[in-house]
């Protein structure tokens, strides 16, 4: 049995999320602990008892989804279940960040401070009502990029996320995704709808933020991986500290390719995807690309346990 541990973007983001493993393992608390320490600020006590507003604004949401996530890595390992155990590596836009980390390329604490610029910086990247990002079901990636492509009529609209064989995000400017919605129920599509985000991630209208990402990723020290992260640009295995770098930069203007990364690695022998944190997505998005996987969600001290015994 080959192993991939996925790591979830935003969107999966609960109140209480990661408390009972916090209750229940030392080492899971230490994770919540060094990350309000680096961050300055009780971002803990917002996860477990706050405001799901507060929780969900990008700054806050990033490095606490990371939190719950790496607090499930060390869980795991004081039941004996290393990173070892996994032959990739993946996360789902931010969840890229926690991969790296629990993959030993990036500490705790660094992953926190970069989350929380990335947050601020995807947010300021483009003034609030400018942008705007569409889900558009049962259509192919083939006919969402066209789409995209015949909607943006001189203004930027492009596939931001490419989910699964019937599920893509497309994000630009708002009129632009507009069009696309209306060019998509017009083509078929069993439903096309505005999602509920604060900005137009994963296109070219996030170059702002990307430049800052670029500045702020050289100040900190990456290690190559102790296992291979699938890169959301590549949709391939990476290994290389300077090159993950560089593709971390890369992908907050580019699209998550998450089906083509969850191909490839089960091209590579993959049969089973744990998926480490809040939520249950991108399970859901696995079982649709590949009903031959196996997925499993760990994010509880049952969840734990079960992995520890399979």
């Amino acid at each position: 049995m080959s192993v991939a541990f996925v790591f979830p973007g935003q969107g999966a983001q609960t109140i209480g999320m990661g408390k009972e493993l916090a209750d229940a393992y030392p080492a899971a608390k230490a994770v919540f602990d060094e990350v309000d320490e680096a961050l300055g600020q009780n971002l803990s006590s917002l996860i477990w008892e706050g405001d799901i507003d507060t929780l969900t604004l990008t700054e806050n949401a990033q490095p606490a989804l990371m939190a719950t996530s790496m607090a499930v890595i060390r869980a795991l390992e004081t039941e004996g279940i290393g990173i070892d155990r996994a032959s990739y590596v993946a996360g789902h836009s931010l969840g890229e960040y926690s991969a790296l980390c629990a993959a030993g390329s990036v500490s705790v604490s660094d992953t926190a401070r970069l989350l929380r610029i990335r947050g601020k910086a995807m947010q300021a990247a483009v003034p609030v009502g400018e942008g705007a990002m569409a889900a558009i079901l049962g259509l192919s990636f083939e006919q969402a990029a066209k789409i995209a492509q015949n909607a943006a009529m001189g203004e930027i609209c492009q596939v931001a996320n490419e989910n699964d064989p019937a599920q893509n995000v497309v994000s630009g400017n708002k009129a632009a995704v507009e069009r696309a919605v209306e060019l998509a129920k017009e083509a078929g599509a069993k439903r096309a709808l505005m999602l509920p985000v604060s900005a137009p991630f994963h296109c070219t209208l996030m170059m702002p933020a990307a430049a800052e990402m670029a500045r702020a990723l050289d100040t900190v020290d990456f290690e190559d991986p102790k296992v291979p992260l699938v890169s959301n640009v590549l949709a391939a295995g990476v290994s290389a500290s300077h090159l993950i770098r560089s593709l971390l930069v890369d992908q907050v203007t580019g699209r998550v390719r998450w089906r083509t990364s969850v191909e490839w690695m089960v091209e590579q022998g993959v049969t089973e995807f744990w998926e480490i944190g809040a939520g249950k997505a991108l399970s859901g998005m696995i079982r649709r690309i590949s009903k031959d996987s196996v997925s499993r969600t760990i994010g509880t001290p049952a969840e734990v346990v079960a992995a520890r015994d399979v």
